[in-house]
């Protein structure tokens, strides 16, 4: 078959000059995600050049480079102005380090914390305006959420509530679901789902009003099976499953919805080693006889070392999340997810597009690798159903872990 002529040099320079017009006009920042991406549109021009005649070539390539671009290039912010934003858990990490940069920028904060008194209250009010105003909260509290409510009501009159950051997080256990108590399951919820739940329900008619923005912090264990972290895991699958639905039912009212999954970075509570310790200790300690029995405290205490190892990876720099917050509250067209952290996207691709084996085998070579429980292991024999029934007559399981708050 005769190949169509491919352009001409001076075809080429005409379509390179207008690509880099359009790429000065673009928010585009010089840095390795775009040095990529300018790597693989090359490699597809190479290859629809022998692949493909030129008009099919270039529609292909335009149509790539266009959504590759596009993605990189950030859209145009709103100003700050006078608006208000409501950001919860910021005592530390995230939520501190939001509350402080959109302070400096200008907005109207309203910060809640566990401790009026802790230090991370204290830092905010060292080193923030006095417009940044902050609100004793626990959403596991009724009374404490309504209190909330309240206070943002009072403090937006004259400039309205345009957003709120669902940061506040809670988890507790790093076990198998076997091995991790019902109640470490429902003090997640409570945070992570239902206080988040009922705040953002009060907080609609302001945000209505407004055409505001509701970001909420999320995670990626709550869309793929990251190995002993099933009780957060689930409940930020609720919670990212919550806002697609209300990203689809405030359209009209103009409010957008924004999920952020970021990867590991180092906040305090990951830096927490001895909350850790504290934490398996209370896991042995309540575990019944014939669970400890069949996984070995050998297995637990594997799992416990390999968690830790996974958490010396995490990223010191918390500003690719924090630019992703104050992007979905000023973006004229926020995205309803954003991937913060390095690896997340090739964890994403893993999990959507390989086959199962390699997805469990990439989360376990990464975040945590269990051992064979004791039970399994060659030369261990099984409990007989006399002994099952001796030690469930006799359980000594102890009080159930509380939420470490």
């Amino acid at each position: 078959m005769e190949r169509w002529p491919w352009p001409s040099g001076g075809a080429w320079l005409l379509v390179a000059a207008r690509a880099l017009l359009q790429l000065l006009r673009a928010d585009l920042h010089l840095g390795r995600p775009l040095l990529a991406t300018l790597a693989l549109l090359a490699a597809l021009d190479w290859l629809c050049q022998r692949l493909l005649p030129p008009p099919a070539a270039l529609a292909v390539l335009a149509a790539a480079g266009w959504i590759a671009l596009s993605r990189l290039a950030r859209s145009p912010r709103l100003p700050v102005a006078t608006r208000a934003v409501l950001i919860t858990g910021c005592d530390s990490g995230f939520g501190k380090e939001t509350a402080k940069k959109l302070d400096a920028m200008g907005f109207t904060v309203l910060a809640t914390v566990l401790e009026l008194d802790g230090p991370g209250a204290l830092e905010l009010r060292a080193c923030c305006s006095p417009r940044l105003r902050l609100l004793q909260m626990d959403l596991t509290k009724p009374a404490d959420i309504s209190r909330a409510l309240e206070f943002t009501k009072a403090h937006t009159t004259s400039t309205g509530l345009w957003g709120l950051v669902n940061n506040a997080g809670h988890n507790d256990v790093v076990a198998d679901v076997e091995l991790s108590p019902v109640a470490t399951f429902r003090s997640c919820m409570e945070v992570n789902f239902f206080g988040a739940l009922e705040l953002t329900k009060g907080l609609l008619p302001l945000l209505r009003r407004s055409k505001g923005r509701i970001v909420t912090l999320g995670s990626p264990a709550g869309d793929m099976p990251y190995p002993c972290l099933a009780a957060y895991g689930t409940s930020k699958a609720a919670m990212a499953l919550l806002m697609d639905t209300f990203s689809c039912e405030l359209l009209p009212w103009g409010v957008k919805v924004s999920v952020i999954q970021p990867g590991c970075f180092k906040t305090e509570s990951v830096l927490n080693v001895g909350h850790w310790e504290r934490r398996k200790r209370l896991l042995l300690a309540n575990l019944p006889r014939e669970l400890l029995q069949a996984y070995g405290e050998d297995y637990i205490e594997h799992l416990h070392g390999q968690f830790l190892h996974s958490l010396r990876l995490a990223l010191p720099d918390l500003s690719p999340v924090v630019d992703a917050i104050t992007d979905a509250l000023l973006a004229a067209q926020p995205r309803r997810r954003y991937y913060p952290g390095h690896g997340v996207g090739l964890m994403y691709f893993i999990h959507y597009y390989l086959p199962e084996g390699l997805r469990r085998r990439f989360l376990q070579t990464f975040f945590i690798s269990p051992c064979l429980p004791r039970a399994l292991r060659p030369g261990q024999p099984s409990p007989s159903p006399v002994q099952d029934t001796a030690q469930d007559a006799d359980p000594n399981p102890g009080p159930s872990p509380t939420a470490a708050r």
